[in-house]
C-alpha cells in the first residue's frame, strides 16, 4: 500500500522536474560556430607580457576597436589578417596589472557586433609541462636495493623454491606421493 503511494507522488513530481528541464533548455541561447567570439592568446599573461586578439565576427575584411582597460591596457586595434578572414590586434599588460580575470572586448566598426573573451593575468609566468622525476616513496621497498648480496641471496630463494616445486610437482605426477 505505501508503495503505490510513492508511486503516485513519483510520476507528478518527475513530470513536473522534466517540465522544468525542457523550459530551461528552449530558454537557453543557441551559440553556433558563428566566429561570435573574441580568442585571447596567451589567456594567461604576466604583468608586462603581450597579448593577441583575434575574431572571425567582424567578416572578411572587417575591423574593430578592441578595449582592454578592463586590465589597464586601454585601447586597440584590430584590423583584417590574412588567417580566414579574422581581424586580429595586439597589446601589452601594463607592469602594475593585479592578478585576476578580466575581460577584453572588442566592437566591430561595421554593424556594431560586440564580442568578449577572457584574460586572465597571473604573477608567475607559466610554465611548459612539468613531467616528475626520481622515485615514489610508497613504502613497499623495490626489487633491486643498494645492497648486491641481499639481492643475490632473494634470487637465490626464488631459484630454491621453483626447483623444490617442480622436483614435488614431478614426484606427484609419478604417483610417488609426497
Amino acid at each position: 500500500m505505501r508503495r503505490t503511494a510513492v508511486l503516485r507522488l513519483a510520476r507528478p513530481l518527475t513530470g513536473a522536474a522534466l517540465a522544468v528541464v525542457v523550459a530551461g533548455l528552449a530558454a537557453a541561447p543557441a551559440y553556433g560556430g558563428d566566429g561570435g567570439s573574441l580568442d585571447v592568446f596567451p589567456s594567461t599573461a604576466v604583468p608586462g607580457g603581450d597579448v593577441s586578439v583575434n575574431t572571425a565576427a567582424c567578416g572578411a575584411d572587417g575591423t574593430a576597436n578592441g578595449d582592454a582597460s578592463a586590465v589597464g591596457a586601454g585601447r586597440f586595434t584590430l584590423a583584417p589578417s590574412a588567417h580566414e578572414g579574422q581581424a586580429i590586434g595586439q597589446f601589452r599588460v601594463p607592469p602594475s596589472a593585479q592578478p585576476g580575470t578580466y575581460e577584453i572586448v572588442a566592437q566591430c566598426t561595421e554593424g556594431g557586433r560586440r564580442v568578449s573573451g577572457d584574460l586572465v593575468v597571473t604573477l608567475a609566468a607559466s610554465r611548459q609541462q612539468v613531467h616528475p622525476r626520481g622515485s615514489v616513496k610508497t613504502g613497499v621497498g623495490g626489487a633491486l636495493g643498494p645492497d648486491p648480496v641481499q639481492t643475490a641471496a632473494g634470487v637465490a630463494a626464488l631459484a630454491v623454491a621453483a626447483a623444490g616445486g617442480t622436483w614435488l610437482l614431478h614426484r606427484r605426477a609419478r604417483g610417488d606421493g609426497i
